[in-house]
């Protein structure tokens, strides 16, 4: 009888348990994504080839598009996150702006720090001065063609919840 009784607490407890986890875990991950709202930070660049975190084929060393921290991906698969629903990033330096598609995860980045990809990192500076201090960047909605879309304009293929 002491056995059973035993288990039947643990199982019991599993659920508060896991309710606990999953309250712990949320934190940064399940931050909304701030759209329009610019952010001061820095970018690295990198040349990674093979799936991003959106699960597509991606080649930084070739492509124009941002990997962003993980303080931004709020599902659990990043696949399904809603980054690589047509979000895109907004970099803005020295009088020159450039937009592109999120498409991966920077693992190593704070949440004010993009890693663009080898070409996008060109546009701002050349490539051997790694960083870049003091650029502008925000979160922006792209449509299917990749161009920026007013917050206010209905993305095609989207539904509102």
């Amino acid at each position: 009888m002491r056995a059973i009784s035993k288990n039947l607490r643990i199982l019991a407890g599993a659920p508060l348990a896991a309710a606990a986890l999953i309250a712990l875990t949320a934190g940064t991950a399940s931050a909304a994504i701030p759209i329009n709202q610019p952010m001061t930070g820095k970018a690295t660049y990198y040349t990674d080839a093979g799936y991003g975190a959106c699960g597509t084929q991606i080649n930084a060393s070739s492509q124009m598009l941002v990997a962003v921290s993980p303080a931004w991906w709020t599902a659990a698969n990043p696949n399904n996150d809603p980054l690589c629903q047509g979000i895109s990033v907004k970099v803005t330096y020295q009088g020159k702006t450039v937009t592109v598609p999120v498409r991966d995860k920077c693992f190593s980045c704070e949440s004010t720090h993009i890693d663009l990809s080898q070409p996008a990192f060109a546009q701002f500076a050349p490539l051997g001065q790694g960083v870049i201090n003091g650029l502008t960047w925000q979160f922006v909605k792209t449509g299917l063609n990749g161009k920026t879309v007013e917050l206010s304009a209905p993305i095609a293929g989207s539904t509102t919840g």
